[in-house]
């Protein structure tokens, strides 16, 4: 079941709200994880709690997790989920993944971009903002996306701020 709504300059998304959104995207994960075995199980949650916590206060623009050729840098398959605050926002169900993907010489890979709200953060509100993550990220290239297709159309959302899922396999 899909829906759509528009949020009120009245409501207020709160911690619940981003890890409902957080957890819609724990559940697709755990679905890579029985489909090609990454990400672990106990990444997982902590990735989940990373989406909640930076939509949350603003400074997610974009988290991507899948499978990568490390010697070029490429997807393979990739989730890309955008934040997205706003307008017309869709609650899906978590899945809907395409067919299996022959993953066979492929890394799981994650890489995430912040938003410009957290940009205009000093060096040392960043930091804050990082240390209490439960990720530690390091600095790198967003990994290539060539030939390949893309989905798009579904997202996770709650009083009015979530985000969009694209799809992406490469040829």
């Amino acid at each position: 079941m899909t829906g759509s709504y528009a949020r009120s300059a009245s409501a207020s998304f709160t911690i619940t709200d981003a890890r409902y959104v957080g957890g819609r995207v724990g559940a697709d994960l755990r679905l890579l994880y029985n489909l090609y075995g990454e990400p672990s199980l106990d990444r997982i949650d902590d990735f989940a709690e990373e989406v909640a916590l930076l939509l949350r206060d603003g400074y997610l623009d974009t988290v991507d997790y899948g499978f990568r050729n490390t010697a070029t840098n490429a997807w393979k398959f990739r989730l890309r989920y955008k934040a997205t605050a706003g307008g017309q926002l869709t609650d899906s169900r978590p899945g809907s993944l395409p067919d299996p993907v022959d993953l066979t010489g492929y890394t799981f890979h994650s890489f995430l971009t912040y938003s410009s709200a957290f940009g205009l953060l000093t060096s040392s509100q960043q930091a804050g903002v990082k240390e209490v993550l439960p990720i530690s990220r390091t600095t790198g290239t967003a990994p290539s996306a060539l030939a390949g297709t893309s989905t798009t159309g579904h997202g996770y959302a709650r009083n009015g701020a979530g985000v969009h899922r694209d799809v992406y396999v490469a040829y």
